[in-house]
């Protein structure tokens, strides 16, 4: 069975060394590491919405040629947490393999201490999106 990402696996023992009230601020900080869909992605075609989420959040991943996965978000500015969670996902896969992205842990978010930093409902919506990018990579290895 493949380890998750080196990187991921990184940030989440960032966020599991971290003291409680520093760990909100830290998540921000990933708000702003998603980058902007390219140009001709804008009607945000093949990406599915996350209805979990409480903001309007549509996402895509796709493998590669070289066995890779791309990840692809979209999220509006107004929703910091959920771009946060994004964020970190688009950092902690980038170059990842399917295989590895498959292996990242469900509980990704209650391991990084985050359930006692935001609300249930957010970290939900945050294990959603990872849901839902796995699902979507499964289907394509099929």
């Amino acid at each position: 069975m493949a380890d998750m990402p080196a990187r991921l696996a990184e940030i989440v023992d960032e966020f599991a060394a971290a003291p409680r009230d520093l760990v909100l601020e830290m998540l921000l900080e990933y708000a702003d590491v998603i980058p902007a869909l390219p140009p001709g992605a804008a009607e945000r075609e093949g990406m599915e919405q996350v209805p979990e989420c409480q903001t309007a959040f549509f996402l895509r991943a796709r493998v590669t040629p070289e066995g890779t996965v791309e990840t692809l978000f979209d999220c509006p500015p107004e929703a910091p947490t959920t771009r946060a969670f994004a964020g970190i996902l688009a950092e902690g896969l980038a170059g990842a393999s399917a295989e590895q992205v498959l292996a990242v842990p469900d509980d990704l978010y209650q391991r990084m201490g985050l359930a006692q930093a935001i609300s249930p409902l957010r970290v939900r919506g945050g294990t959603a999106i990872l849901g839902r990018l796995k699902r979507q990579i499964r289907e394509q290895l099929d």
